[in-house]
This record gives structure tokens, C-alpha cells and sequence, in this order.
């Protein structure tokens, strides 16, 4: 390419870049006069609004154009829109640490990275800084494609005021870290124990004689390898920046679509966005076809389950509790009429919140 057509489309480039910093400082100056109006109107709420974000985001990926995959279109809009909360409200997010989790990556990929984030050891304790108002919301996992539910999460909810604000989608890629440049001489490998049973086949194939040491985080694990030649941890790039490791190994995952949901947990409602969720627990009467008679007042209003779980309840021996995932918000008609009739039915019911679904 001659030199004067590459120093042209150099130009057009740096012209639409000065046109890039006008439209997002505009947008920047118009999101702070919503505060102010907030303000000015008594609401002293938080200026988050999990529903609107959302609505933001998938406006842009049914209007985006290409080049650029919707991933990375939703991605740039967070940042801008995080930046520009950052200038109203900072705000706080408590997660399962410490630093380098999925946790935390999770926390990101929702808020942005113009957020103050706060590591914290157990997941009991993230539900307790959020309820205590030191943290403005908190992320949690829940879910695992291969290995199934987050027990500890779901039994929080029992006892814990907090909603379910928005949910989080992460595709997990685990690598094999250390300090070396092979597998060779590994005689150790960190883990959660969640990361070591998705990498379970990989590790009967490439180090059979290594040790396996479950530890509390992925990122423990790194911190822990970092330390000692002849160990390696299971872990994700975040931690391999963050404790300079080097790769050993990438994708060792066993399931190539390796998935983890987390929860967005505070203490408000979070209104409608136009395609939601709705998470519930309930108990049952101790009577046979007691579950059925449950879960008919949702095919009655032709509601979607998305998932259903059980767990003891902790106050009577084979006494359970089940949570179930629906398609909807609380507000939607059929879904308040299927919760209100669920109610009639069963021993008790506990609204967890209705949140947006989550995007890409």
C-alpha cells in the first residue's frame, strides 16, 4: 500500500477517534444530569440499575454491524458504561477471592472494571458484607456445567435477606501453570477441588504420579506453585499474570464447553427488563405427590423451569428444600399467578429475585 493511502486512512482513523471521545464524554456529562435528577427527585438509590444495563446491551447487539463479534461489542459498552457509573456512584463488589478467581473475572465481565472489588475467603462471607452494606453487591458461583451446583450458595438463601440481582455466564478455560517450561519434573499440582475433577481426564493422561492438593481457590493454587519448583497449579490467565507464572499446558479442561453461571446478589428488587428470570425455594407438604402438585402451578401457566435443585433444610432429618430457575419476572402475569397459586400449595415459599438473563 502506497505510503500516502496508508497515511490517509491513518487520518480518517484519528478523526474518528476525536468523534469516539465527543460521544462518550457526552454520554459521561448526560449520565451524571440522571443522577442529578435522581437526586433532585429524592431517589437515593443506587444508581446501578441491573435492568437497564441489559436493555442497553442487547440494543447494541441487534444494531451491531460487524466487524466486531457481539462478545466484544458487549464487552466495549460495559467498560463505557462502568466508567460512567464510576463518575456518579463507585461502586463495590464483593467476591470469592482472593485476586485471579473466576470469581472475580466474573465480576468484570458484569460490572466493568471501573469498580472497587473486594476478595473474600468464603462465600458466606461475601452474602454477609453485602447484607451489612459495606459492598453494594456481591458475585457468587452457583453453577458448574460439568461438576453441577454451588452447594454453599444455594444454602445462603435460606437463611440470607439478599435478592438475586443478575446473573453471570463464564466459559472456563483452565491451564496448567508454573514456574518451569514442562511437565517434566511436576510432582505436585494445586487445585480447587471443583478444577481438579473438570480436569480429572487430563491429569489420568499427562501426570498420572503428580499430586493432586485441593486447595481454597484456583488462584491459592497459583500463589502456592509460584513458590515451589516442582509444583504447577490448575488455574486461569488471570492468576498466571498475577503470580508470573508461565504456561505448562492450555485447555486442559475435559469438556470443551466448560461453564460456570455465578449469581449478581444485593438488597433491592431489580424491575422488569423485558426477558427475564425468576429464582424461588420452596418446601413441600410431607404427602405423596407433593412435588408434582408444586411444579403443576408452573406447567399450568406454561412457564419454563430452567432448573430445579434440592437441598436438606437443615431443620427436620429427610426434610428438603428446592430452588427452581423459571423463565420471566415476578411482574410477568402468568409468572405471579403461578407463584401466588404455588403459595397456596406449599409449605413455604421465598421469593430470590427476578433478575435480567444474562448477556453473551
Amino acid at each position: 500500500m502506497p505510503e500516502r493511502e496508508l497515511q490517509r486512512l491513518r487520518e480518517r482513523i484519528d478523526a474518528i477517534d476525536e468523534k469516539l471521545l465527543d460521544l462518550i464524554s457526552e454520554r459521561a456529562r448526560l449520565a451524571g444530569e440522571v443522577a442529578r435528577a435522581k437526586q433532585a427527585a429524592g431517589n437515593n438509590s443506587s444508581c446501578y440499575r441491573p435492568e437497564r444495563e441489559a436493555q442497553v446491551l442487547r440494543r447494541m447487539l441487534e444494531h451491531n454491524p460487524g466487524p466486531l463479534p457481539d462478545e466484544d461489542v458487549a464487552r466495549l459498552f460495559r467498560e463505557i458504561m462502568s466508567a460512567c457509573l464510576a463518575l456518579q456512584q463507585p461502586l463495590t463488589i464483593a467476591y470469592l477471592g482472593p485476586e485471579g478467581t473466576f470469581t472475580q473475572a466474573a465480576a468484570f465481565k458484569h460490572f466493568g472494571h471501573s469498580v472497587n472489588t473486594a476478595p473474600l475467603a468464603a462465600i458466606d462471607e461475601v452474602f454477609r458484607e453485602v447484607e451489612s452494606g459495606d459492598a453494594h453487591f456481591g458475585v457468587v458461583p452457583v453453577e458448574n456445567s460439568t461438576e453441577g451446583v454451588v452447594t454453599h450458595t444455594l444454602d445462603q438463601f435460606m437463611e440470607s435477606p439478599l435478592k438475586i440481582c443478575g446473573e453471570v455466564v463464564l466459559r472456563i478455560h483452565h491451564h496448567l501453570l508454573g514456574r518451569g517450561d514442562g511437565l517434566d519434573g511436576v510432582k505436585k499440582v494445586y487445585a480447587h477441588q471443583q478444577a481438579l475433577a473438570q480436569c480429572r481426564r487430563w491429569l489420568d493422561g499427562h501426570l498420572p504420579h503428580a499430586d493432586r492438593l485441593a486447595v481454597s481457590s484456583n488462584a491459592e493454587a497459583a500463589r502456592l506453585a509460584s513458590k515451589e519448583d516442582e509444583s504447577a497449579a490448575i488455574a486461569g490467565d488471570a492468576a498466571l499474570e498475577l503470580y508470573g507464572l508461565r504456561y505448562l499446558a492450555r485447555n486442559i479442561e475435559d469438556e470443551p464447553d466448560n461453564t460456570t453461571r455465578f449469581l449478581v446478589i444485593g438488597r433491592q428488587d431489580t424491575p422488569r427488563s423485558g426477558r427475564d428470570k425468576t429464582s424461588l425455594m420452596f418446601t413441600t407438604p410431607n404427602r405423596a405427590g407433593a412435588l408434582y402438585e408444586m411444579l403443576s402451578a408452573f406447567a399450568e401457566q406454561r412457564i419454563s423451569l430452567t432448573r430445579i435443585e434440592s437441598r436438606p433444610s437443615r431443620i427436620g432429618m429427610w426434610d428438603y428444600v428446592f430452588f427452581v430457575d423459571l423463565e420471566g419476572h415476578i411482574e410477568d402475569e402468568p409468572v405471579r399467578e403461578a407463584v401466588t397459586e404455588l403459595e397456596r400449595r406449599a409449605a413455604m415459599v421465598k421469593h430470590l429475585g427476578s433478575y435480567p438473563q444474562a448477556v453473551l
